[in-house]
């Protein structure tokens, strides 16, 4: 156990090895570059609908969404969604394009430990407990519904 004069110079520590942050910059920018990436996936959304007029909006919607995909996770293997994530912080964390890259990563970063033990064991470190969470949260909800 460490007593409070230990504790008091791991805390004067820790506070002088931390980074300072600016708030009212990194909102902006998470701000700014997670809308940008809602107007891209808007506008893909609108040019297959434009160009495919006798697609239906569900079948659009997927089609948007493997794009985005497509587009988060070439980035990532580029590593040039690093670069934006460093930049933008939660904002390159929209749902579907940091999901994307919070797989595609590890996958990449441990390819050379093979395919089993390498890209398939690590590519779920990151992504594994939101899958585990989401599913279990929507069998809650699931059965919250089918019971009431």
């Amino acid at each position: 156990m460490l007593n409070k004069e230990q504790k008091d110079t791991y805390n004067k520590y820790v506070q002088a090895k931390q980074p300072y942050t600016k708030y009212f910059p990194t909102l902006l920018w998470a701000f700014l570059v997670g809308g940008t990436i809602c107007c891209v996936g808007q506008g893909i959304y609108d040019a297959i609908m434009a160009l495919f007029p006798e697609l239906t909006k569900d079948v659009v919607q997927a089609y948007t969404l493997v794009t985005l995909i497509f587009i988060s996770t070439l980035l990532t293997g580029l590593g040039v969604y690093d670069k934006i994530g460093s930049f933008a912080g939660a904002g390159s964390v929209i749902p579907i394009t940091g999901f994307a890259n919070s797989i595609a990563s590890p996958a990449i970063e441990f390819k050379t430990e093979g395919w089993i033990f390498g890209m398939c064991v690590k590519m779920f470190t990151i992504a594994g407990p939101v899958l585990v969470n989401g599913i279990a949260g929507s069998v809650l909800v699931g059965l919250i519904y089918l019971c009431f």
